[in-house]
């Protein structure tokens, strides 16, 4: 189990480094490496399935460490997913309103066009003042939704973190006290989780009202 905790420890921080070049990547590379670091990711969650069956039949009195620091691993590249999912929202945002500008720049007008118009100034900005208000509403959802699935995802790994550190405080045989004191952070961070939660809902429906 320990070379396989290691190897997979060794692969997040390779993920973390390349998701570091992200922003410097230019636009003909970056969904190769898009595509180098999900398939990274999706091989560090098949060795973590692996090692949370490893920690299972580890002997009792290490069990809850090995449990503990898989779980710690799975934290970590959960996060590096929501990253890189919210980076890519981020660059297809980009290059719609890129796209976008290129096709309205290349518009020409003939003789034989039903609408000879031309777009004023004050519509223009109008125009692009609306694309640019519905781009930063769907960045706001798109990172608010990533926000609350890991939220989500650490609200199940505390609870699991927590009953883990129960019984290791069982096995050591602390005292009531500490074991409530234990109990009253987890409350706690409980709590500010939720909050966390609440105050996300509702920027987010703040910014649709107002925005939309």
């Amino acid at each position: 189990m320990e070379t396989l905790y290691h190897q997979t420890n060794k692969q997040i921080q390779e993920v973390q480094s390349l998701m570091g070049r992200l922003e410097n990547t230019d636009r003909q590379s970056v969904h190769l490496l898009e595509n180098e670091l999900q398939a990274r990711i999706d091989q560090i969650f098949s060795h973590l399935e692996r090692l949370e069956i490893l920690a299972s039949k580890e002997p009792t009195n290490r069990r809850q460490n090995a449990k503990l620091r898989v779980d710690q691993l799975k934290y970590d590249v959960q996060h590096l997913q929501t990253a890189l999912r919210n980076f890519q929202h981020r660059r297809y945002s980009r290059e719609t309103q890129d796209r976008e500008r290129e096709e309205l720049m290349s518009r020409t007008f003939t003789t034989n066009d039903s609408d000879t118009s031309i777009p004023i100034d004050e519509t223009l900005q109008l125009n692009s003042n609306l694309n640019n208000a519905h781009r930063g509403m769907d960045d706001l959802l798109g990172s608010g939704s990533s926000i609350l699935t890991g939220l989500r995802d650490q609200r199940g790994t505390l609870k699991g973190t927590h009953k883990k550190m129960l019984d290791v405080a069982n096995m050591l045989g602390l005292s009531n006290t500490v074991m409530r004191l234990i109990e009253k952070r987890a409350t706690q961070d409980k709590f500010i989780m939720i909050g966390g939660m609440l105050l996300t809902c509702v920027v987010m429906f703040l910014v649709v009202k107002y925005l939309g």
